[in-house]
């Protein structure tokens, strides 16, 4: 397919594919710096309640996926969000837990590579329940950067990352929010 580029008032260039009858515009911002046109976008969640051991790091298995445009999150094996384009990346987290017993405290963490990076601690909403968020800027290269979300429960009883397709579950979102 050819494109043919045509000058246009207001700063636009008008952009016409060869072999369609229609137009496209593209309108090009008056800054320098790179202009991103597309960029890797996915939201997760976790399928269904994970059990966790008190006071140990878990990695959340979030493997169910709401959309990955650039196939780039691995929701069967690492659980883990892997780009090919560097740049700022947003992500917001939203995460429940429930004791069968009690709730002292839900801790997460959004690992850069394995390392701690963004960290919320937040305390039972009941004797029994918790929810938290997260929501971080985060560069990553692009070629070998990962994002994964841990989590910490403490408790008596049985502690549980609450997962399922509701709107109390424990999800991750992220995308591109700015190129390298």
């Amino acid at each position: 397919m050819g494109v043919k580029l045509a000058a246009a008032s207001g700063g636009s260039i008008e952009l016409v594919p060869t072999d369609t009858a229609s137009t496209f515009t593209a309108t090009i911002p008056a800054r320098t710096g790179n202009m991103m046109v597309d960029g890797p976008a996915f939201r997760v969640y976790l399928g269904s309640d994970q059990t966790v051991t008190s006071g140990t790091n878990t990695k959340v298995t979030l493997n169910t996926e709401v959309f990955d445009t650039a196939n780039a999150f691995d929701s069967t094996t690492n659980y883990r969000f892997t780009p090919q384009v560097a740049g700022y990346y947003q992500f917001n987290v939203i995460q429940t837990a429930t004791s069968s017993a009690a709730l002292t405290f839900n801790w997460m963490q959004v690992r850069k590579n394995g390392s701690s990076d963004s960290i919320a601690i937040y305390a039972p909403y009941t004797g029994t329940g918790s929810i938290g968020s997260i929501a971080t800027l985060i560069y990553l290269n692009g070629s070998t950067d990962y994002i994964e979300l841990y989590a910490n429960l403490s408790g008596t009883g049985t502690l549980t990352v609450n997962g399922g397709a509701t709107s109390i579950s424990t999800y991750m979102s992220g995308y591109l929010a700015r190129s390298a």
